[in-house]
Parts: C-alpha cells; structure tokens; sequence
C-alpha cells in the first residue's frame, strides 16, 4: 500500500504544511486564535485547522480512493470517526499533538499522521519541528527517528519503570484512582506531555511504558506503530491490543516489553 517513494512524500508534506502553518504561530497567538472545545483544557488554534485542512487535502491526493479522520473534523462532525471501521484506507491526523504546550510556548508538540487499512496499521510519521525531530515507522520495515533506526530493548533489572500515564487534567476521577495504582515501589510514573512524543521515547527506549485511559486515535495510531516497530508492543487491560478503531477496554499500555506490559496491566487491574 505504501512504498518508500510515498512516504517520502508524505513527510515532505508534513515539514512543509508544519513549517508554514505551525511554526510561524508559534508563540505568537493572539488571544482570538486560540479557543477551548469540549472542555476549559480541551483547546484548538488557528494553526490546528489550517495545518488539518492542509493536510487532508494533500494526503487524500497522493493516495487515491484513501479518507482522512482528523482530530478537528472530528470535532466539528463526530460521524467521520466511522471511516476508521470502513474499507478504505485511513488516514489518520492530529495536526498539533500537545495543543496545550504549543499555546504555552513550548517546544513539546508535534504533527502525527498515521495510515491504517481496515484496522490495521501501516505507517506513521511523528514530526516536531521545534526539536528538529521527526519519527517514522512502516509496518514490516521498522522505526526510525532522524533516518536512524531505533529499538526499545528492556528495561535493566533492578532500575524503577519509567512510566507516562494520562495528564490529571483529562482525566476523571474514577481514571485518577485507577492510574494511582501505578505508585508503587519500583515504579516511578509521571505525568506524560504530548502522548506523540511520548510513544517516540517508548520506541527509542528513553521511557518503559506509557498508559492512557483515552482512545481518540489520532493520538495513539503514529506512537503505537512507532513502539511496535521498534520491537516493543502494546494491549489494554483485558489482554488485547489496542483496536484503533475503538471499543477498547481502558486503560491500555504501550511498552518496551511484554514482560514491562503485563507489570503494568497487572498494577492498572488491580492485582
């Protein structure tokens, strides 16, 4: 479905629409640019819609017959979610990954695209161009950040699982109580930032383990393929990968290792 001429492509297409749609709002937002959706921490920007919309545009073009799920069309119509459960190709965007630290002026955002047919996924770029940093990963090739291949491996015996889970902000108190679990000796969790960024760290075997509690694809198709392709692997708590399409049972984790996966399910379930 995709070669490597494609993917080139579609990276180019990435740093450009990011370049001349993200980065030159970067901390210069006005305050009219900036407003909140379903929730006072939920937010969107003029550079969220314009790079979207950019990027729909682009990407359904170099792959005829493929639809694009975009956090913001989503947002404005919840029906476009479906076309992840379709036949055609998917393509899946968040166009700003970490909305809330590209407001505040940091550098911890980044643009993901994945591409998934019929549940299954077959590529994502992850690209942040305030870190210089870009992340790719196709099914059966790999996961490469910056053109050089990465693989988790495990965590050293003896050292305390570096874990990301949820931010408080987006999540309920019943969710808290769940991801406190995770607090216990030889554990060391922590409030994760862009979940993008996050997953790349999984890959590269900078962080154990993520766990989140959400499932809006646009934020987990990009990472999950990343850490798969790395050598890694990702299940929710009922023993299953993680369904892009959705249905899933919350929370899940992505992790360097199985043997780090089933420590982390085993604490979020309780045992």
């Amino acid at each position: 479905m995709i070669d490597e001429q494609l993917a080139l492509k579609v990276e180019e297409a990435i740093r450009t629409v990011a370049a001349e749609e993200i980065m030159p709002r970067w901390r210069r937002l006005a305050a009219h640019e900036v407003e909140t959706k379903s929730a006072p921490h939920d937010l969107v920007t003029v550079a969220d819609r314009r790079a979207e919309e950019r990027l729909t545009e682009i990407l359904a073009r170099l792959l005829p017959g493929s639809v694009v799920v975009g956090e913001e069309a989503v947002a404005a119509d919840p029906a476009v979610y479906g076309a992840l459960a379709g036949d055609a190709p998917v393509w899946i965007v968040d166009p700003v990954d970490g909305t809330r630290q590209f407001v505040e002026g940091d550098e911890g955002f980044c643009t993901l695209v994945g591409l998934a047919h019929r549940g299954v996924l077959e590529a994502s770029w992850t690209h942040a161009p305030a870190l210089a940093l870009t992340a790719h990963a196709r099914r059966g090739v790999g996961a490469f950040v910056d053109g050089e291949r990465v693989f988790a491996g495990s965590p050293k015996p003896g050292r305390p699982l570096t874990v990301a889970h949820a931010h408080p902000n987006y999540t309920s108190e019943e969710e808290k109580r769940v991801l406190a679990r995770l607090e216990v000796a030889g554990v060391a969790p922590r409030e994760c930032g862009s979940a993008g960024l996050e997953y790349v760290r999984v890959a590269r075997g900078e962080l154990d383990a993520v766990a989140f509690n959400w499932e809006s694809a646009w934020d987990h198709a990009a990472g999950l393929l990343m850490v798969l392709e790395a050598g890694g692997t990702h299940e929710t708590v009922a023993g299953v990968p993680f369904a892009i399409a959705g249905g899933n049972a919350l929370p899940f984790t992505a992790a360097r290792d199985e043997l780090t996966a089933r420590r982390i399910l085993s604490l979020l379930n309780g045992a």
